[in-house]
């Protein structure tokens, strides 16, 4: 928690100004806010379709995801993030952007197009404790 701290701290003071001044969320990002300190890594699997990228993600967690699709042919046409979560639930897209303790907020500056074809997943598995998953 100290570093995050620090981190957020220097972000406010030294960062920030200078994104303010050069207008950097006019054409970058938006601002940080505090649940991109503290959210856990991100790993985002890509690569040509049916390579076993969801096949592998399923490997890691032991078991299917909710909303899994897996064949021969090109099954997966979304972003999926695959969180922790105590029950197993589907979130659509635009809720996950307009949910404030999540760090996706930065997302919805995409459009509905890309929130249609976004989606997350929240289940319960012990790898999810440490790292979110991306499935596209």
């Amino acid at each position: 928690d100290m570093i995050f701290n620090g981190l957020k701290k220097m972000y406010k003071k030294k960062i920030l100004p200078v994104e303010h001044m050069s207008q950097f969320t006019k054409f970058g990002t938006s601002q940080m806010s505090a649940i991109d300190f503290t959210a856990k890594p991100m790993v985002l699997l890509l690569g040509q379709y049916s390579v076993g990228k969801t096949s592998f993600i399923r490997y890691l967690l032991g078991r299917d995801f909710p909303g899994i699709r897996i064949g021969p042919e090109p099954t997966t046409d979304r972003f999926v993030s695959i969180m922790h979560g105590k029950i197993d639930k589907i979130v659509p897209g635009a809720a996950l952007c307009s949910d404030m303790n999540k760090p996706f907020r930065g997302l919805s500056s995409f459009g509905n197009n890309f929130l249609s074809r976004f989606e997350g997943v929240e289940m319960d598995s012990p790898i999810l404790k440490n790292i979110t998953l991306v499935d596209t």
